[in-house]
């Protein structure tokens, strides 16, 4: 990258919205998100169609954006709202009606237009939800709420999160980063002779900050109540705030 990669501390082009500036300030409260919710998907390349598809499967209303006409004519996707444009343009998501939808996925493979699409949808129409695609792990560190993003995802370090889940028994693998609350999904994956195995979830030493949300065994979602007993080659998930992976390492490694 080269527009995006300067801090807008550093004197970018971008401003500060924290004081609600822009169209912002013209959208009233919404409602509570209903279980059908409406997404705008900016990028129609494979990762934004794909996105777009699996959506319209689970019965949400999916608005398909590109600039390109012939990369929203490539593959139908049956009840998915078709618009070329681009999604950079204030005036085409107005056009389009973007303050009507709950979550707008930056989906594009370029991460300026990325940034640029989840700051306008967030500081212009007050989208509750922005989701952001990482291309380049580099640029991961401007993916934040100052630029309107929620949740942040790179696909090249979720790739290498998933290797390193699979060979790193007792390493704990930050798999997501979720911008808004400032947390970060890890992953942990108890080794054969784990102290902590028979012992219940009320007795586990984890670190302040951090919550045991799930624990993944032989294919099965066990909700981690007290009295639930690890064991060995549990997958523990972890929510946790701010950098705690050595301290979380440490404390279920040694019970």
């Amino acid at each position: 990258m080269s527009d995006a990669t300067n801090p807008p501390e550093a004197g970018g082009s971008v401003p500060d919205y924290a004081d609600g500036a822009g169209l912002l300030r013209r959208v009233g409260a919404r409602t509570q998100r209903a279980a059908t919710m409406r997404v705008a998907v900016a990028g129609a390349g494979v990762v934004g169609r794909s996105i777009a598809r699996e959506l319209r499967a689970g019965g949400h209303d999916v608005l398909l954006l590109d600039r390109r006409a012939d990369a929203l004519e490539a593959d139908e996707i049956p009840g998915a709202e078709l618009r070329v444009g681009d999604a950079c343009e204030l005036s085409f998501l107005a056009g389009v009606g973007l303050e009507r939808c709950d979550v707008v996925v930056a989906a594009t493979g370029d991460d300026k237009a990325n940034l640029v699409v989840s700051l306008l949808a967030k500081t212009e129409f007050a989208v509750p939800r922005v989701v952001a695609r990482v291309n380049d792990p580099r640029d991961e560190w401007l993916f934040d709420q100052r630029w309107g993003v929620d949740v942040a995802v790179s696909t090249p370090r979720l790739l290498v999160a998933m290797v390193e889940e699979a060979v790193s028994v007792g390493d704990v693998v930050r798999l997501l980063t979720l911008r808004r609350g400032g947390a970060t999904l890890l992953s942990m994956t108890l080794p054969d002779q784990t102290p902590l195995a028979g012992r219940p979830v009320s007795r586990a030493r984890i670190p302040t900050g951090a919550a045991l949300v799930a624990i993944l065994r032989g294919g099965r979602v066990i909700v981690p109540e007290p009295d639930v007993p690890f064991e060995p080659h549990d997958e523990l998930l972890v929510v946790a705030a701010g950098d705690i992976e050595e301290d979380l390492r440490k404390a279920l490694l040694t019970g």
